[in-house]
């Protein structure tokens, strides 16, 4: 592989070692030149990131660190910092971007790829799993089209903090190693509206199972390319899900059912904690079922399931909150189109793709069942608690978080004070004030019919109070909260996200020292620049 110019250093990085199966068994770009282009009949093109003009480290996670085997000795080292912003290679790493396609707001967008993002290879972890390493923001490659494939110093810290948030409220993520500045400028227009400005270069190292999406099979399918549709098929089920051990076209079957479960749990995990992705574009689809792609995501404050996080999909609001699990399944719908022609059979892939909404359903029930300390969740009562619930969130203008961390603090017993609850419950709101009397009326009957309820299941209220504190956080990566942190470090203080992380490590626990941020969005946030709704702009 050429080097660029700039002749990029090699250095050691101690104890962690790259390995390159992508590569070494794929197809690779027979072009060497980092132009943007038109890529075919290749997986890949090796590209090397673009040396940065003074990395530093700012953040690394230490349980990442830690599951990759990297001494903190290492992780202070100025190689890991060179390495990790994009400023230098280990001579056992081999760099590139891979080449998918993509639907984009339900629209064929031909081929995208990798083009703020460059893997590094595959390190194993402590635990015997094998981890791709990848830079988000090391500069331009093949697929950049008309970017400049860096990232800014916002979104890497909102990508680094999801991230790592996520995966301790036990939803299915990338994680995060590391969080880097450059000390290069990067021009960007945030709002697209002609208004640029410069920003702080950074870059955030992703991990995972594998960076393989949705896309990257609807490229080759799109090209007529079945040939490398079933290469790709059959290296994805070889290294990734091993566990299917069968030579037959039913192998790819066996593998679609295994990620349109995946995702349809994935999507039940989403609604429970109030996720909203913002850009569910089939490239930003996981064939793992994680969540991939940390943009212009957020979390509903006030419960309002047609909200979107992302500024481009505003009037549209096709990845709106309560429209997720039916992008779930429209996206595998059109990774099934894409793996047909290997398949050569339409009816067991749409009979996986039938299994789609019975798992979410089962999935989803279960978490609103767990969330509201309920033993079952088929029976009438049951079941009307859920469905008169959400029509009181739906109209009420309520902290989806604040309103059911509450919940789990009330006493069920023979004497029960609606009107007690009822004020607890009413924190929640962000404007009670605006509330008819019959929702009051809808609330208090609500609160009544789910007492019984909890009462005729008999489970005591520590017990209960303790199972539904381990689904409801008490603490998520509010936007407002994320923009604080990023105004900060914006500054030279990193005193924030340091202590953001930190919070978001126990997301489930009562931590004291952090109650000032277990509030509704203030109001001087509801409308303010990366604090309510977000641009793709990175």
């Amino acid at each position: 592989m050429e080097k660029p110019e700039s002749q990029i250093r090699q250095v050691e990085l101690e104890d962690v070692i790259f390995e390159n199966p992508f590569t070494n068994e794929l197809r690779g770009d027979e072009l060497l030149t980092n132009t943007r282009r038109q890529v075919h009949n290749a997986y890949y093109s090796r590209v090397f990131p673009t040396p940065t003009a003074a990395p530093k480290t700012l953040a690394v996670s230490e349980e990442v660190r830690l599951l990759l085997g990297i001494t903190s000795d290492v992780a202070d080292s100025t190689e890991f910092a060179e390495i990790f912003s994009g400023n230098a290679v280990t001579t056992d790493m081999d760099p590139h971007a891979m080449c998918y396609g993509g639907h984009q707001f339900g629209n064929w967008a031909g081929q995208l790829g990798d083009g703020r993002a460059i893997n590094l290879g595959q390190v194993t972890g402590i635990d015997c799993n094998s981890y791709m390493l990848q830079l988000k923001g090391a500069g331009p490659t093949p697929y950049s089209r008309s970017g400049d494939g860096r990232a800014v110093l916002r979104s890497s810290i909102r990508e680094y903090l999801c991230s790592e948030a996520m995966h301790h409220l036990g939803v299915p993520t990338t994680r995060a190693l590391s969080l880097c500045s450059t000390g290069d400028n990067v021009v960007r227009d945030m709002f697209y509206d002609g208004n640029l400005a410069e920003e702080i270069g950074a870059v955030v190292c992703r991990v995972a199972d594998s960076f393989i999406r949705f896309g990257n099979f609807e490229i080759f399918s799109a090209r007529e390319d079945i040939d490398g549709l079933r290469t790709l098929l059959d290296f994805t089920i070889k290294h990734h899900f091993c566990e299917i051990d069968d030579n037959s076209p039913q192998k790819y079957v066996d593998f679609f059912k295994e990620v349109v479960s995946s995702t349809a749990l994935l999507m039940a995990h989403w609604q429970r904690v109030g996720f909203v992705h913002g850009v569910m574009n089939t490239d930003n689809m996981s064939i793992h079922g994680l969540t991939i792609d940390y943009g212009p995501y957020g979390w509903i404050d006030d419960f309002d399931p047609d909200w979107t996080p992302n500024t481009t999909d505003r009037h549209q609001r096709r990845y709106r909150f309560r429209n997720q699990p039916a992008v779930g399944h429209w996206n595998l719908a059109q990774l099934a189109n894409a793996i047909y022609p290997v398949v050569g059979n339409v009816e067991p892939l749409q009979e996986a793709l039938d299994e789609y909404e019975e798992i979410f359903a089962r999935s989803w029930s279960d978490m609103v069942a767990a969330k509201l300390g309920l033993v079952e969740h088929s029976s009438d009562p049951s079941q009307r608690v859920i469905t008169d619930l959400f029509s009181i969130l739906e109209t009420g203008e309520i902290d989806m978080t604040i309103f059911f961390r509450s919940l789990s603090s009330i006493t069920v017993g023979p004497n029960t004070n609606i009107d007690e609850i009822t004020a607890l419950l009413k924190s929640a709101y962000y404007e009670p004030e605006s509330k008819p009397q019959v929702h009051w009326e809808s609330l208090r009957s609500w609160i009544k019919h789910y007492c019984d309820v909890l009462r005729n299941q008999g489970v005591a209220d520590e017990q209960r109070r303790e199972q539904m504190n381990q689904v409801n956080p008490k603490y998520v990566l509010r936007n407002y909260l994320a923009q604080l942190a990023i105004d900060s470090a914006e500054q030279g203080d990193l005193s924030m996200l340091y202590d953001l992380e930190k919070m978001l490590k126990n997301p489930y626990d009562d931590q004291p020292e952090f109650d000032k941020w277990f509030v509704k969005r203030p109001d001087w946030a509801k409308d303010r620049a990366g604090c309510s709704m977000l641009s793709c702009s990175s």
